[in-house]
């Protein structure tokens, strides 16, 4: 885990109308260069409406969303990597295993043999070498998991936001993918909502719970659930 306390986000009581649905109320939180944040919460509490605000795939009915570089300058964009819940994504779309990974690429300012060989090694890690050509129709719900996943990571993003990491994957895979994201805290900044959070609460040094507004866990010891015990 890095040591750095700069903040990199910054969410300023952000309030979020879907019609007449209140999904956040006056939420505000500041997420630190290094962190790993682990969120959880009931369904339709805001979870996932606080990371696409986060990402700025929308924009608050109130509120501000900001970013920060290393010089706590306020920054339009940063590097981010971001796994959505797979029922987000049409797998009907005629594209590949390997093109999906790949496509986390896109922005890189990498030569062509480092794109090449982050897109073996990535396959790779995320067990997909017999799939790499396959139709992501053709794949099942944890191998489509671990493609999304491999696109987020690919580029080797200072934030990566994941939702529901572990839905769909076998018990097998889902022990591989605590070592990849424990590897890749490491380096990187990291949202995590999940409603499994026996080992990743370990992982994590911040813990959030959303449920229309945003509570931080303060105690040392708790059991992240859907709330605190400090």
């Amino acid at each position: 885990m890095q040591s750095l306390q700069n903040k990199i986000i910054e969410v300023d009581h952000v309030w979020m109308r879907y019609d007449d649905k209140l999904i956040l109320r006056d939420a505000s939180l500041h997420v630190d260069k290094g962190d790993f944040m682990a969120i959880t919460g009931p369904n339709g509490g805001g979870k996932t409406t606080l990371l696409r605000l986060i990402l700025k795939l929308l924009s608050p009915s109130k509120g501000h969303v900001r970013y920060f570089n290393d010089a706590g300058q306020e920054a339009k964009s940063i590097a981010i990597g971001y796994l959505p819940q797979k029922n987000m994504i049409d797998s009907r779309f005629p594209i590949s295993v390997k093109e999906v990974i790949q496509s986390g690429l896109l922005s890189a300012k990498i030569d062509g043999e480092e794109k090449r060989r982050r897109v073996t090694e990535t396959i790779e890690m995320m067990g997909l070498e017999s799939h790499a050509g396959a139709s992501i129709g053709q794949l099942s719900g944890g191998q489509m998991q671990r493609a999304l996943l491999g696109r987020a990571i690919i580029s080797k993003p200072e934030v990566l936001v994941l939702d529901e990491p572990l839905s769909y994957v076998d018990k097998r895979f889902e022990h591989h993918l605590y070592d990849i994201i424990e590897e890749i805290s490491r380096t990187a900044t990291i949202l995590l909502v999940s409603h499994e959070m026996t080992t990743i609460a370990g992982m994590a040094n911040r813990h959030l719970i959303v449920d229309h507004s945003i509570h931080e866990c303060s105690a040392h010891h708790h059991i992240v659930t859907t709330t605190c015990d400090d």
